[in-house]
C-alpha cells in the first residue's frame, strides 16, 4: 500500500486536514459525516444510504480484516470519499480476499489516511455536517482557496433526491428457501428499494417471507402485481422532502389497508405520508451503538443507525395524524441521546416504522423483533 502521495480533507468553512492518499487518487466531493462503529467498515462503505457522503471513521484502526465477498450490503461502495486515521498495512482474517486499499482503488473511491479523525468529529459535532472534499496526488496541488471554492460550489444534501440513483434497476425475488426456511412461504412482501441493504430482505426471508424487491419508481399497480400481504419501504439516501412520489405511493398503500413496515428513509416517508414534517439534523446519527427507548415496552435497545434527517412529531403523546384519515399515531421509539423520533406506530391502520436498522449488518441484534412484528401484523390482517 502506497502511503506517500499527499492528500487533503477540505471543509466548506475553510478547515483543512493534511494526510496521505488512501485508495484511488484524485478528487471527490460530498457531505462530511462521521460514523462511530468500531467494526463493520465494509458494511458502512456499501450502505447506499451513504451515497454522496464523505465518511469519517471515528474508530482509529480501519482495514484490519480486509475485504471479503460476503459482507457487502449492496452491489458496490457508495460513499463519495473515505477518511481514516490508521489504515492497516496488512489485512489479517481468514475470510479476507483483498485489502481495503485495493478495494477502494478498484472501485475508484478516493480516501485519505493519517488524519486526526477525532478532531474532525469534534468539529462536525459542533459545526454540523458540512460540504467537503478529498484531494490527493496532483489534485491536492492547487491552492487552498481554489479547493475551498470547489467544495462550496457543490449541491447541498438538503434538497437532494438520491433514492432513484441507488435503487435496483430490475425487480428481483429473495426466497425464504434460500435462507434456511423449510416449507411454504408464510407471506409475500413487496419491498420498495430506496437504497435497501442486502441483509434486510434476508432477515425477512429467514422468517418465511418471500420478498419481491421493486425499484424506487414502482407504482401501486407494480405492488398489486405481486399480490403482497405487506409492503416495506427501505432505508436510503437524500432528503425525504424530495420523495413526493414515494409519499404518494405509500398513501395509496395505507388507503388500501395493506400492512406496512418502514426502515430509516421509510420511517421518514411514513411520517410525511401521515402529514408530519421532516428536518435535517445538525450532524445525524451514524454508528452501531445508538441507544433508543421503545416506549411500548420500556426497554432500551442499542441500535445501528445511519440518517441525517428526522421526522418532526411530538414524543410522549397519542395524537390524530395531520392527515386525519389515518387516525391515531404515536412516536413508538425515541433517541436517548437527543430525543429524536426513532419510530412511529399507527393505532388505527396496520402501519409502523423505525428510524434505525434492525437487520444488524453490522450492528447489535436488539431490534430483530421488528421483523417478527411485521409478520404478525400481516397475519392479523390476513385473519381479519
Amino acid at each position: 500500500m502506497s502511503t506517500f502521495d499527499p492528500a487533503l480533507l477540505v471543509l466548506e468553512d475553510g478547515t483543512v486536514h493534511e494526510g496521505t492518499a488512501y485508495g484511488a487518487r484524485g478528487s471527490r466531493l460530498g457531505e462530511a459525516v462521521f460514523a462511530t462503529g468500531m467494526t463493520g467498515y465494509q458494511e458502512t462503505l456499501t450502505d447506499p444510504s451513504y451515497a454522496r457522503q464523505i465518511v469519517v471513521q471515528t474508530a482509529p484502526h480501519i482495514g484490519n480484516t480486509g475485504v471479503n465477498d460476503e459482507d457487502s450490503e449492496s452491489r458496490r461502495i457508495w460513499v463519495a470519499g473515505y477518511v481514516v486515521r490508521d489504515a492497516a498495512r496488512r489485512a489479517s482474517n481468514w475470510r479476507s480476499r483483498r485489502s481495503l486499499d485495493e478495494e477502494l482503488i478498484a472501485q475508484e473511491v478516493v480516501g485519505i489516511q493519517g488524519v486526526d479523525t477525532r478532531a474532525v468529529t469534534r468539529h462536525l459535532r459542533s459545526a454540523g455536517s458540512m460540504k467537503a472534499g478529498i484531494f490527493s496526488g496532483e489534485a491536492s496541488a492547487r491552492s487552498v482557496a481554489q479547493l475551498v471554492e470547489e467544495v462550496r460550489s457543490q449541491p447541498s444534501m438538503k434538497g437532494a433526491r438520491l433514492a432513484e440513483e441507488v435503487t435496483t434497476e430490475q425487480a428481483y425475488v429473495v426466497e425464504p428457501s434460500a435462507h434456511g426456511w423449510e416449507g411454504e412461504p408464510v407471506a409475500v412482501v413487496a419491498a420498495i428499494d430506496l437504497g435497501i441493504k442486502t441483509m434486510t430482505p434476508v432477515r425477512m426471508a429467514e422468517r418465511g417471507l418471500r420478498v419481491h424487491v421493486l425499484p424506487a419508481t414502482a407504482s401501486l399497480a407494480d405492488i398489486h402485481a405481486v399480490s403482497p400481504a405487506g409492503v416495506f419501504l427501505s432505508n436510503g439516501p437524500g432528503d425525504p422532502a424530495t420523495a413526493a412520489d414515494q409519499v404518494g405511493l405509500l398513501r395509496e398503500v395505507l388507503d388500501a389497508g395493506i400492512p406496512f413496515f418502514g426502515i430509516c428513509f421509510g420511517n421518514q416517508i411514513l411520517g410525511r405520508a401521515l402529514g408530519f414534517g421532516t428536518y435535517k439534523l445538525p450532524f445525524g446519527h451514524r454508528g452501531i451503538n445508538q441507544p433508543v427507548m421503545d416506549h411500548t415496552t420500556g426497554k432500551v435497545e442499542i441500535t445501528s443507525q445511519n440518517h441525517g434527517f428526522a421526522v418532526d412529531a411530538p414524543v410522549g403523546e397519542t395524537l390524530t395524524a395531520p392527515e386525519e384519515r389515518y387516525g391515531r399515531v404515536q412516536v413508538s421509539h425515541s433517541s436517548l441521546n437527543d430525543g429524536v423520533v426513532e419510530g412511529l406506530r399507527c393505532l388505527d391502520i396496520p402501519a409502523f416504522s423505525v428510524q434505525y436498522h434492525p437487520e444488524a449488518a453490522a450492528g447489535p441484534h436488539d431490534s430483530a423483533y421488528l421483523f417478527d412484528r411485521f409478520v404478525e401484523l400481516m397475519k392479523v390482517k390476513d385473519n381479519a
